[in-house]
């Protein structure tokens, strides 16, 4: 742990000295149950007995079992009791019958991108979606794609290439699967424009969890579908989904550069409303570097924000940015190992926005390559938290600041990154209890506050800390937030209140009455 943990050692009235358990953890943090204890096994020899006699191939042994061990987070530490490969929807339907007949919890995983646990089997079986990835139809005349509901986003685009096609809106990781991020929203530079992923979907193939398969839609079995989309997983598995797409072309980057966070979140929030630009997004390095990206699909576009909104933006371009940092750090020389981290960075993740593979003539052929690309080689690590804060677009600077002092007091260095949500007032029952804010109209905006571990080590309880207080910041805003579950779990009914819990609850035991289906993710 870093020496700066000892100033946030905080004492209670009744502690009595350090945690023997846990001898690294910090006095006053609320200790609270932030993944599922171990289930204990019971009824799993019939349960998979059941399996194998209805031909399901489930594997008990350690090398299959220790593949799914944890998460992109690196956080949470669990092991299922066998795994099972998705490869039909009527297989998972099989799947979950026997797992209601014996109370076996069943945790579904993609990409295994969430980062606190929530797709780590914690005993029972594991649902390895990725066995079902084919693209089933491309229809370039009425712009949709039918594809199968493990398939990851980046495979997703290079299918829809070979017919000219692209997807509207993913998540900035490639490597995410499309039926996981199409439970929890997916959010890309273009959502500002598009909405997020869920919005793109125009019918779903779900198995419920007492294990029916039904088609679903906003006009067929429309309350099954507004409940699984943005729905955490909790009502059903998504076996198949229909998307809207469009026509491929490469895109137009442009960077602006702020030292002001308020600055850049106001400029990005007034391209959106006069929709002046195609994406949209800002990518920081702590405050002091701080990315607003633009970019464009077509040269309309372009041409159009170059005579009516670039005049009208506050950021520099790089060599004006590089004048204002000598400027800083002229004035404040004892700053200077921030300086030169900044530089460092800067050398690493440039080129690979630039990379000649991807870029011709200015143009970016790839971003899926590229965004996937930057986001794991930079941001990822052996462990990581990601707390967020979504709010209305009103409350959105102050979000960003408070968050952004938070970083500031708990680690050396950390990135920002800053979208919005254009929401789809049609859609409007699909966003109950998710990460849209109750009180938004029009956008939704979201940060992600991500440290970067430099290869130290911090306490669990450092980082349930550090995330208390970035979720304190969200229930004071009256926010939410893009991840459920984790050391999120109990903020959850301060979040939406009881109201709104117990009634999902009281859908969610309907669906599924053993209560097997990603358990206490959010239930």
């Amino acid at each position: 742990m870093p020496p700066e943990t000892s100033e946030l050692v905080l004492t209670e009235p009744g502690a009595i000295g350090p945690c023997h358990v846990g001898p690294d953890a910090l006095l006053g943090i609320k200790r609270q149950q932030t993944n599922p204890t171990r289930w204990n096994g019971q009824r799993w020899h019939p349960f998979a007995a059941a399996l194998r006699d209805g031909g399901i191939e489930l594997r008990e042994n350690i090398a299959a079992c220790g593949t799914f061990a944890t998460d992109a987070g690196g956080t949470a530490y669990g092991l299922p009791h066998g795994v099972v490969i998705a490869r039909s929807a009527a297989q998972v339907s099989a799947l979950l019958k026997a797992a209601q007949q014996f109370r076996v919890p069943v945790t579904v995983r993609g990409g295994g991108l969430t980062t606190e646990g929530e797709s780590v089997a914690f005993g029972g079986v594991l649902l390895d979606m990725t066995g079902m990835s084919r693209v089933l139809h491309v229809d370039t005349e009425a712009l949709t794609v039918r594809t199968e509901g493990g398939i990851f986003w980046h495979s997703l685009a290079e299918e829809l290439r070979r017919y000219g096609m692209d997807y509207l809106s993913a998540p900035l990781n490639l490597t995410s699967s499309v039926g996981g991020t199409l439970g929890v929203g997916g959010i890309d530079v273009n959502s500002p424009r598009l909405g997020c992923s869920a919005d793109q979907a125009l019918a779903l193939q779900v198995v419920t969890p007492r294990g029916d398969i039904v088609e679903c839609s906003d006009t067929q079995n429309a309350e099954l579908f507004q409940r699984v989309v943005l729905g955490y997983g909790q009502f059903g598995v998504i076996t198949e989904a229909t998307l809207k797409i469009r026509r491929y072309t490469p895109l137009r980057m442009h960077y602006f550069y702020y030292d002001s966070l308020r600055t850049a979140v106001e400029d990005m929030q007034l391209l959106n409303r006069n929709d002046a630009s195609d994406y949209s997004g800002i990518l920081t390095i702590m405050d002091c570097a701080v990315n607003l990206l633009v970019a464009f699909d077509s040269d309309e576009r372009e041409t159009a924000f170059r005579a009516n909104w670039q005049s009208k933006l506050r950021g520099h371009g790089e060599p004006g940015f590089a004048l204002c940092m000598l400027r800083r750090y002229a004035l404040r020389p004892w700053k200077l190992p921030e300086a030169w981290y900044l530089l460092q960075r800067k050398r690493e993740l440039f080129p690979e926005f630039r990379r000649s593979e991807y870029m011709h003539d200015g143009l970016m052929y790839d971003r899926t390559v590229v965004f996937s690309r930057a986001v794991w080689k930079f941001w990822g690590s052996k462990q990581m938290v990601i707390p967020d804060l979504a709010t209305s677009a009103e409350k959105f600077a102050e979000a960003v600041e408070r968050g952004n002092a938070v970083c500031r007091k708990y680690f050396p260095h950390y990135t920002l990154y800053c979208v919005g949500i254009r929401l789809r007032p049609e859609h409007k029952p699909h966003y109950e209890m998710s990460c849209i804010p109750p009180d938004a109209e029009g956008w939704a905006y979201g940060c992600e506050f991500e440290p970067m571990m430099d290869d130290r080590v911090y306490s669990r309880d450092y980082l349930q800390s550090f995330k208390n207080a970035i979720y304190d910041i969200g229930v004071e805003l009256g926010g939410s937030y893009y991840r459920f579950g984790g050391m999120m779990k109990g903020y959850i009914r301060r979040v939406f209140g009881d109201e709104v819990v117990d009634r999902h609850l009281a859908m969610k035991r309907e669906a599924d009455p053993a209560m097997i289906l990603n358990r206490d993710v959010i239930f």
